[in-house]
């Protein structure tokens, strides 16, 4: 099951990174050419990577890790995120749970937070569904 995460959600950041070129404020997601290329298009090489080239036990590692750490940044998003407006350059409307974590290149808001927990949540799924692998 991690391989064929892995392999599914590797497509899907693909796919979201090269949106985010053409739409780049696409439902109220703040993405800018760094988030696009270097948070979706990096992460789904990555994971295309373990999904066909891995391990069972990389794939596996892989989506329980980086199903974490979406997941943790997708609560915490929240909890620093503040009412406020995309800095300028930055797509996106306004956002009461905007989080500039890297100014100008990679900010959050409401729907990515949302999001990030979502995909975590799938990532780490798919880790405790596949059977352990000793390899």
């Amino acid at each position: 099951m991690a391989k064929t995460v892995a392999k599914i959600m590797g497509v899907v950041f693909l796919l979201a990174g090269i949106t985010g070129f053409v739409s780049n404020d696409l439902l109220g997601f703040h993405l800018t050419p760094f988030h696009n290329a270097g948070v979706h298009i990096l992460s789904g090489a990555i994971a295309l990577y373990f999904g066909f080239a891995g391990s069972m036990a990389g794939a596996r590692l892989f989506d329980m890790i980086f199903g974490i750490v979406y997941g943790m940044i997708g609560v915490v998003g929240f909890f620093l995120g503040t009412n406020q407006a995309p800095s300028p350059g930055v797509p996106g409307p306004a956002d009461p749970r905007l989080w500039k974590v890297l100014p100008n290149m990679l900010e959050l808001g409401t729907s990515d937070h949302i999001l990030h927990m979502i995909l975590g949540l799938i990532f780490v799924i798919g880790a405790l569904l596949t059977k352990r692998v000793d390899n």
